[in-house]
């Protein structure tokens, strides 16, 4: 499933349903779709989801330090297994495209839509 988020004062930004929803938590609406918030309550919803990916930037610093410990104390394992590993997109890196059109909402005052 695709979810586009819409709003006079952007284009729009296309998301898979997974990272929409989550993303949608973040902000913290309700996740139906489609969903809409009022121009009005826009400015609350950047505050939230970037609130919340701070958290969780804090979270996975966290987890990342504890598996730099493991992955020390475990040298000898086969390096191939790393090679077949793809970087892993941060939600941070996902988020940018929805936090530009929140952002340009706020200066238009516009609501912001998604389906």
């Amino acid at each position: 499933m695709l979810v586009t988020f819409s709003s006079k004062a952007h284009s729009n930004v296309i998301m898979f349903g997974d990272m929409a929803q989550t993303l949608i938590t973040m902000m913290e609406f309700a996740t139906d779709v489609p969903g809409a918030i009022k121009a009005e309550d826009v400015a609350s919803a950047l505050a939230n989801l970037e609130k919340n990916i701070a958290l969780v930037k804090q979270q996975q610093a966290s987890c990342q330090d504890v598996e730099s410990s493991n992955d020390n104390d475990n040298d000898n394992d086969n390096d191939n297994d790393n090679n077949d590993n793809e970087p892993e997109i941060s939600i941070t890196v996902r988020a940018m495209p929805l936090i530009d059109l929140l952002k340009s909402a706020i200066s238009v005052k516009s609501y912001v839509m998604w389906q």
